[in-house]
């Protein structure tokens, strides 16, 4: 199951090309046993049997289903195999290759779906540890109901469908998110500001001085990982290696700190909403500051020593090179996918659960008469909302832009990450300063009334 195998002998005299049909259901067969205009096709050249020295040759041609066979997986391919078929061609015993008058599959198929782009690829054993795909020798020829691949050697052939990120759709791309980052520092600093000067100016109860170092040690983080991006793509082309490693190294950790202090901002509601009695800790923030700003470089230094950073390189389906970015090099993508994608993930699991109970009380308590006054229902609103941006659910967009990802999904995540900072910001600035003179606010004002409810119960 998940291959098949056809066997021809093919005489050195042959005097016209030969030709196979292949479907991934069927396998390789001779054109006259396969229904016409439903399969692929391959065309031998018949000038590459006239070159061998001997009078008869063996010709192979497999087709395998590498969703089965578990076969031909590369760590970083970011395409998927049309119909998971791979056909693979070998004549005789020897390699064959520079062909002239090249080989040509003709990979069947119907109305591909939008946002991608066809590409002719052969598997090669030379790239990484266990080989990858490579566009070397082929070139591909699209067609309405087919795809015509010509290469000028013999190996393992299929057709890539990869994202659909032409140069001018990334050039684009990395423009928005220059200027959100841009955006986004300065709104950032905004935030520090106005938690000082709440802190600062304003007699504030024990937990919102507590909150507001929390939201200054976020925004630092939103301000330092911004600033890390614009300096990558400022300063990464022509920088000497050692410098890229260090600065590969610095962009990881402000990433993993803004991480970080989401999920501790969502630790921090979980400890005011659900173990809203008894909840006291010695130098609260000085040990969260301690997990926020450590526990990232932790993960960095570890990264670092097995010299997980480098140059790494965004480009387009054509292999055209559109950036040059210090981060996480090809080779270490599973560094990336374990302390990016996999922490990220965790976190964003937690945060939403904490986000559904905090949102859920709040509605409770709005509905008991706790939140009193005209604005109740749109402040209640407005929580849930700051909250859903402050637990970092805006990040949860990079999952959608793994793979066949449309443009619209790249720039709403470019925008909406650049511009968390500003939502953060307005959120803060609603909440609280309406009600710093009274030393309240939204959210002091349900958190001390779920206390009383608990001890009165």
């Amino acid at each position: 199951a998940g291959l098949k195998v056809l066997l021809l002998n093919v005489s050195r005299a042959v005097t016209r090309d030969v030709l196979i049909t292949f479907s991934p259901t069927e396998g390789p067969r001779m054109p006259n046993t396969t229904e016409k205009g439903k399969a692929g096709k391959i065309q031998l050249p018949r000038e590459m049997f006239q070159s061998l020295s001997s009078r008869t040759v063996r010709v192979v041609v497999t087709v395998l289903n590498i969703q089965q066979l578990h076969m031909f997986k590369e760590v970083n391919q970011t395409g998927r195999v049309l119909d998971n078929t791979v056909v693979g061609i070998t004549v005789g015993e020897t390699s064959i290759s520079g062909l002239r008058d090249p080989v040509q599959l003709t990979f069947a198929h119907g109305q591909l779906p939008p946002g991608v782009t066809r590409q002719c690829v052969f598997w090669d054993l030379s790239k990484g540890q266990a080989g990858g795909w490579s566009i070397s020798g082929c070139v591909t020829q699209p067609g309405d109901k087919g795809t015509v691949c010509s290469c000028n050697h013999l190996t393992f052939f299929t057709l890539l469908l990869n994202p659909a990120l032409d140069r001018s759709t990334a050039q684009a791309l990395m423009a928005v998110a220059t200027a959100g980052c841009g955006v986004a520092m300065a709104f950032s600093v905004f935030t520090i500001a106005f938690c000082i000067f709440l802190r600062c100016r304003f007699r504030l109860e024990e937990t919102l001085r507590i909150n507001l170092g929390l939201h200054v040690n976020l925004g630092g983080s939103l301000l330092f990982l911004n600033l890390a991006f614009l300096l990558n793509s400022g300063l990464s082309d022509g920088t000497q290696p050692w410098a890229c490693k260090v600065l590969g190294g610095l962009t990881h950790y402000c990433l993993l700190c803004c991480f970080t202090w989401t999920a501790l901002e969502g630790f921090h509601f979980y400890l005011l909403f659900v173990k809203v009695l008894g909840t006291y800790i010695h130098r609260y923030l000085a040990k969260l500051c301690l997990v926020g700003w450590g526990f990232p470089a932790l993960i960095v230094v570890v990264a670092g020593v097995i010299g997980s950073y480098g140059e790494y390189r965004i480009q387009t389906v054509d292999h055209q090179v559109i950036a040059r970015l210090c981060w996480i090099t090809s080779k270490h993508l599973l560094v990336h996918y374990i302390t990016n994608c996999g922490y990220f993930g965790l976190i964003f699991l937690f945060n939403m659960v904490v986000f559904g109970v905090v949102t859920q009380k709040s509605c409770c308590l709005q509905a008991t008469g706790a939140v009193q006054g005209d604005r109740k229902a749109w402040k209640v609103a407005l929580v849930a909302a700051g909250l859903f941006c402050l637990l970092g659910a805006t990040w949860a967009l990079m999952f959608l832009t793994y793979g066949t990802s449309s443009a619209p999904v790249l720039y709403t995540f470019t925008i909406l990450s650049s511009l968390q900072g500003i939502f953060i910001f307005i959120w803060l600035v609603v909440l609280y300063y309406p009600k710093t003179k009274e030393a309240t606010g939204s959210l002091s004002h349900i958190i001390r009334h779920d206390k009383a409810a608990t001890v009165s119960q």
